[in-house]
């Protein structure tokens, strides 16, 4: 079964629904940042906590990597 890029559904909500889950795992990760709490994200099919620590230094590392 061949499947179909999400990007070219006929639904306009379902077409700008990846653009929305990228806004929401940003948006998780600046209120894990600022509430010192640990992400949970599924990884490799296992639950995985990402301490608030490890998403400040990937930030810092992000921030110093584009200057």
């Amino acid at each position: 079964m061949k499947t179909k890029d999400i990007t070219e559904a006929k639904d306009p909500d379902l077409r700008s629904s990846g653009a929305a889950l990228l806004r929401a795992a940003a948006l998780a990760r600046k209120t894990a940042i600022s509430t010192d709490t640990h992400l949970i994200v599924m990884k490799d099919g296992q639950l995985t906590r990402i301490p608030a620590q490890s998403l400040r230094e990937q930030v810092a590392h992000v921030t110093k990597k584009s200057e």
